[in-house]
């Protein structure tokens, strides 16, 4: 066993699995597949009850479709069962804000994995912490701006991915911005596993990209007035068949800014 020690440093991980953990079952944590931890909420299981129980759109200024969500279940063409679709006509053409869907519940810092499939090349999502710093998913890309890239800020290697319709999977943990006395003190901090690998360790995130369509504070300042807001998961459409499964998240603490797990 790996000794725990300080929460806020090494064991950010143990605690997302509820005891301290072997390197097998840090393994088994991460990548597709992975099960929920104990304290974590499930936040789409494949299910309609579940997208209409937790999941709403996000009403910014470009919003144009309605509820109930347009997006569909489809089937999972992997490994059956079933997934989430990006298909709300109102996205077509790339107009991303205008059919985003986000968790009901907004969140500060947590540990989060989300599963994807883009079926086409090219195909184009994003996954939205706190509904404002993306997490792209875009085949094709290896950018700032590409797949598993916190957007415009920092590449990630590309060659984790699994390919165009294949399952891939993020893991993610997020420290939201700090504040102090209403002024900004410490940026987010992320760190990101991609398909298992880690992609960005402890990474400042310095802003929220694509202006008022994008999301909480796009807006402000060109997107650098971030404010001391919690937000939810979101989801982008943008008119491409991108499929979602295995949304899990767990509310954490992080006193220290560190997210390395």
């Amino acid at each position: 066993m790996t000794r725990c020690t300080s929460f806020a440093t090494s064991c950010v991980l143990t605690l997302l699995l509820g005891g301290c953990a072997t390197m097998g079952r840090v393994a088994s944590a991460i990548g597709v597949g992975a099960q929920p931890p104990a304290g974590a909420q499930v936040l789409f299981d494949g299910t309609r009850a579940m997208l209409d129980q937790k999941w709403t759109y996000w009403e910014g200024p470009r919003f144009s479709s309605s509820l109930p969500i347009k997006w569909e279940i489809v089937p999972d063409p992997v490994d059956g069962g079933t997934a989430l679709m990006t298909s709300d006509p109102a996205a077509a053409n790339g107009r991303y804000g205008a059919a985003d869907i986000v968790t009901k519940q907004a969140f500060r810092d947590f540990r989060l994995h989300v599963e994807f499939l883009i079926a086409n090349p090219g195909g184009n999502s994003g996954v939205y912490l706190q509904n404002r710093y993306e997490i792209q998913v875009l085949d094709g890309d290896t950018t700032a701006h590409g797949m598993a890239a916190v957007i415009n800020e920092a590449a990630a290697p590309y060659h984790p991915y699994r390919g165009v319709g294949r399952w891939n999977a993020y893991d993610i943990v997020f420290r939201a911005a700090r504040f102090a006395d209403g002024k900004l003190a410490e940026k987010a901090m992320v760190t990101i596993y991609f398909n298992g690998v880690k992609v960005h360790t402890n990474r400042r995130i310095n802003q929220v990209w694509g202006g008022p369509n994008s999301g909480i504070d796009g807006g402000n300042d060109g997107g650098k007035g971030i404010t001391d807001t919690p937000g939810g998961i979101k989801l982008q459409a943008e008119g491409h068949d991108v499929r979602y499964r295995n949304i899990w998240i767990r509310e954490l603490d992080l006193q220290e800014p560190n997210t390395d797990f």
